[in-house]
């Protein structure tokens, strides 16, 4: 029986088309009774039943004044739905960083041009049977609110965003409204880095450049000068620069000549590639998860670093774009 649904499921789904925003309508919408409304309409049933057999004007009166809110309840649930505009967020699926080790998420936007508020809107993974997995929210009159929708953890690689599905019971809970929708947009699962990843390996000669100091293992390089005036602050080497300081006690304008910063010129020499073949993993997966590790970490440290990988080289650059391109080729490695 499993197995026939799920079939099925994907079936329909694959019937559906691909896009990245949705007009709800009455062609997408879809309206049954829930176990509590099958329960009503038995329960109509009976209390009919009994009118008819005893001759009860009351048992009609309250048989077809709860029939007829029941019916009322049907057309508000279906048009707390229909109307409304479904779409991703711009920069969840496409730009967000995703990990495998980590649930994947994204954000919807859910517009109303209605000029009454819809209640009870619940958003969740059309794969995920489990009801704590709903995200539920009020969406305002003539308004948009925006919701993450989490849902289990992916390979790494590039994958369709989920089949979502979007329902509500507002406001009797007699009837189920709901749509299905298949984003078109592609979400990249990078390698789930390595939580305790050795240091960033020694960077290399530039062609042409006489070999300097290599990269040390907290991402400094070794070529320094003095301070001088107008240097960015995040050239400054502060582990030498507080022993400095401890040691001019009160002469502060002695400690501020010894200041040593980073030369830019001098390091310009140095080339960081974080190499596939010497990350010293046997495995694969923990090779590119200490790589991603590495690119994490040079980023975050501002370094200018490239990448190589048994088929591919990206060139040393910096930046966001930068980091999500060699995440990317590590994702599809």
């Amino acid at each position: 029986m499993f197995s026939i649904r799920k079939r099925f499921q994907k079936w329909f789904e694959s019937r559906l088309p691909l896009t990245d925003t949705l007009q709800l309508t009455q062609r997408n919408v879809y309206i049954l009774p829930t176990p509590v409304g099958w329960m009503m309409v038995l329960t109509l049933l009976v209390l009919l039943v009994a009118s008819i057999n005893y001759q009860l004007n009351l048992g009609y009166l309250l048989t077809f004044l709860i029939g007829g809110s029941v019916l009322v309840g049907m057309h508000v649930a279906h048009n707390n739905l229909r109307g409304m505009h479904l779409s991703l967020a711009r920069n969840s699926a496409a730009n967000k960083a995703q990990f495998a080790s980590d649930n994947a998420s994204f954000e919807v936007i859910l517009s109303s041009t209605n000029q009454s508020v819809r209640y009870g809107i619940g958003l969740r993974l059309a794969d995920l049977e489990d009801s704590v997995n709903w995200t539920w929210v009020d969406v305002p009159a003539q308004g948009s609110t925006t919701l993450e929708v989490t849902g289990k953890p992916m390979t790494r690689g590039l994958h369709p965003v989920p089949t979502l599905l979007t329902e509500t019971r507002f406001p009797l809970g007699t009837f189920r409204v709901w749509t299905v929708w298949r984003p078109a947009a592609k979400i990249w699962v990078y390698p789930a880095p390595e939580m305790q990843a050795p240091a960033l390996p020694m960077g290399e000669p530039s062609s042409g450049e006489v070999k300097l100091s290599p990269v040390q293992a907290s991402g400094e390089f070794d070529g320094v000068r003095s301070y001088r005036r107008g240097d960015p602050l995040k050239q400054v080497v502060w582990k030498k620069a507080a022993k400095v300081w401890g040691d001019a006690g009160e002469h502060e304008s002695d400690a501020t000549s010894q200041l040593i910063s980073r030369d830019v010129q001098h390091t310009q020499a140095q080339v960081l590639y974080l190499d596939y073949f010497r990350t010293g993993c046997a495995n694969a997966e923990a090779a590119l998860s200490r790589m991603c590790a590495w690119v994490i970490q040079a980023d975050q440290l501002g370094l200018t670093y490239g990448l190589r990988l048994p088929r591919l080289e990206i060139a040393p650059s910096q930046g966001e774009t930068h980091k999500h391109q060699c995440l990317q080729a590590l994702a599809a490695h």
